[in-house]
């Protein structure tokens, strides 16, 4: 398949190397330089930051192709075209990172059902997991993944914080990390924590906030409250 790729950030580089190892021709260009006569294929795919989707769809024009976006909080009718999708992958991304496509989820959305079947096919050839899903999910879906990753890569960063006071590597950590990771692919998040929130151990917590100050000590005591409310 011929597919056009706007966008050379973190997934556009990822999902280019995605398509072109799956045997695709591709046209790749920048999302802020293209000319609109480069387009070809079968399958136009905007990948850009959120709020660029519009401008770029604009300049985009009227193509016979279908045009699919990759946000997971953009709704499919951001895109004016009238053959118009979603290819959402769900997995964090780094430009010096290459990740394997073949076991990313991607969630598909398109306005025709023929579309559909083109977007399924191209979705099949990079990944084994791939779904269909409306604009309404997807938003919580991807609501969902910002508490699994990114805020948990935050949490991440604070830990480091805390060892580079007393002169520790974050490398100590990644035992605990990957066990914590393994345990939740048989085990509920719930049934899977652990620590001194869950019985409320407020010795421990008293010592632990006065540790901390500013926006640190309150993402503990709230972090620390709700894992003893839900665990209640």
């Amino acid at each position: 398949m011929v597919v056009t790729l706007i966008g050379t950030g973190r997934l556009g580089t990822n999902l280019h190397h995605a398509l072109h190892e799956a045997g695709h021709e591709v046209v790749w260009l920048e999302g802020r330089r293209f000319r609109p006569c480069e387009v070809r294929g079968e399958v136009v795919i905007i990948c850009v930051k959120d709020d660029a989707i519009a401008s770029v769809a604009e300049r985009l024009g009227d193509v016979e192709a279908l045009v699919v976006h990759t946000s997971g909080s953009t709704d499919i009718d951001a895109l004016p075209h009238r053959r118009r999708g979603v290819l959402y992958p769900m997995q964090t991304f780094s430009r010096d990172r290459l990740v394997d496509f073949a076991e990313i989820p991607l969630f598909l959305e398109t306005a025709d059902d023929e579309d559909m079947k083109l977007l399924v096919h191209l979705a099949q050839s990079i990944s084994r997991n791939v779904r269909q899903l409306d604009s309404q999910r997807r938003r919580s879906l991807h609501l969902a993944a910002v508490f699994a990753c990114n805020f948990t890569n935050h949490c991440y960063d604070l830990s480091a914080q805390v060892l580079q006071q007393v002169g520790l590597p974050f490398e100590v950590m990644l035992p605990l990390i990957d066990e914590t990771a393994r345990k939740v692919h048989t085990l509920s998040p719930r049934e899977a924590q652990t620590g001194p929130a869950v019985r409320y151990d407020e010795g421990v917590i008293s010592r632990h906030e006065g540790m901390l100050s500013g926006t640190p000590r309150d993402i503990y005591h709230l972090m620390s409250q709700s894992i003893h409310e839900m665990k209640k």
